[in-house]
């Protein structure tokens, strides 16, 4: 795989083995005492003392910190800003999925602030609220590709009081410089690479169904779809294909883009779900996705059967959703919400969180009571004609 900068929507170092240039690239944002976040898990394997090594080498003094939830809280945030500021760092690195890239980029973002993290929620223009000028810069080096967070403005966290999953938003936590490397990667467990996967799909996948008129993220999203449904099923069969891995890669950070032009159904029923019963989010997404499909079909069936033809799906819209659920199927993707731990009875409260969720607008038919109610309790029963 060839090694390859971009500078879209920010800097990316992308290729096997740039990792190494992270010492460099830290020096370059102006970081020398840069808190690394991660999660328990990655704490806890060889990737973090090389992290930690690669630094020391560059004569860069670092910490970690690594006390956060699978789906974020804010407690986790909380605890991230006093380590942040107890060691008197000066930048953030955020390594590893989107739970570690979203604390990373908010603790950059919330070490500077003195009004609380829940009045920069993405709702109008709240983010003007912040205070601008020491927002430390943030580097982001994703181990899965799925959220696309490495390229992201927004990090989402738990608000323990309301139990809503929160957008926490503002330009400047785009990352400095992202390091796209996919041999980290190649060591990710089989259902964190199909559950971050069909995350990224999803993203692209919303993006192109959105109504408006966003002919950049839309080409963007087509393309994100693609890249996805060529090279999962590949890094699934074969854990050590670089080349596909690096393809994630690439899908994941475009899917974020990709979705400038809103998500939908998937994300605002996912949200509330993950919220609830802390399962995966990508997983989440991929339990709903063709029940959403499905019930949106009066508004995307021409979308859809642009996609099909070019990704090489013959059958346009059903050709393309019966190979969603055979893909879901091979990767044992459960094909319920049920299924995966979910608890029928909490419809009342799952729907009218649903419908306040930020994704909810931009869903292509209007995601009101009835809509959401629907979706949800054909995903439960496994039954995609309930929504019909």
């Amino acid at each position: 795989m060839t090694a390859s900068n971009w500078g879209y929507p920010t800097p990316i170092r992308f290729g096997p083995g740039r990792i190494k240039e992270l010492a460099a690239v830290c020096h370059d944002a102006l970081i020398a005492r840069p808190l690394l976040v991660t999660d328990p898990g990655l704490a806890a394997l060889p990737v973090t003392p090389f992290i930690h090594a690669l630094l020391d080498a560059g004569g860069l003094s670092s910490t970690t910190f690594h006390d956060l939830k699978p789906n974020p809280v804010g407690r986790d945030i909380e605890a991230g800003v006093a380590a942040y500021r107890a060691g008197e760092h000066d930048g953030v690195i955020a390594l590893g999925g989107g739970s570690a890239l979203d604390v990373g980029k908010i603790i950059a973002f919330m070490a500077a602030q003195s009004r609380p993290m829940w009045d920069f929620e993405d709702i109008g223009d709240n983010w003007t609220r912040a205070s601008t000028d020491r927002i430390a810069p943030i580097i982001t080096v994703p181990t899965t590709a799925g959220t696309g967070s490495e390229v992201g403005r927004a990090g989402v966290v738990i608000n323990e009081d309301t139990h809503r999953k929160v957008i926490i938003f503002h330009p400047a936590m785009l990352p400095t410089t992202v390091i796209s490397d996919p041999e980290l990667t190649v060591g990710l467990p089989r259902m964190l690479t199909v559950g971050t996967g069909l995350d990224a799909l999803s993203h692209s996948l919303e993006a192109i169904c959105a109504p408006g008129f966003h002919p950049m993220s839309h080409g963007i999203g087509m393309e994100g779809c693609r890249l996805v449904l060529e090279h999962l099923p590949r890094v699934v069969a074969d854990p050590t294909d670089i080349e596909s891995r690096g393809q994630m890669l690439a899908a994941a950070s475009m899917g974020a883009v990709a979705f400038q032009k809103g998500l939908g159904a998937m994300h605002a029923l996912a949200h509330p779900i993950g919220a609830e019963f802390d399962t995966h989010h990508g997983m989440t997404n991929a339990v709903v996705m063709p029940y959403v499909l499905e019930a949106n079909r009066a508004a995307i069936e021409p979308t859809i059967d642009r996609l099909a033809a070019y990704v090489g799906i013959t059958g346009g819209f059903d050709g393309f959703l019966t190979h969603i659920l055979e893909t879901r199927e091979a990767m044992d993707v459960p094909h319920t919400l049920v299924d995966l731990g979910v608890d029928a009875d909490a419809i009342d409260g799952i729907v009218a969180a649903a419908i306040e969720d930020p994704s909810a607008g931009t869903n292509p038919i209007p995601f009101d009571q009835t809509f959401a109610h629907a979706v949800f309790l054909a995903a439960c029963e496994g039954d995609l004609h309930a929504t019909r």
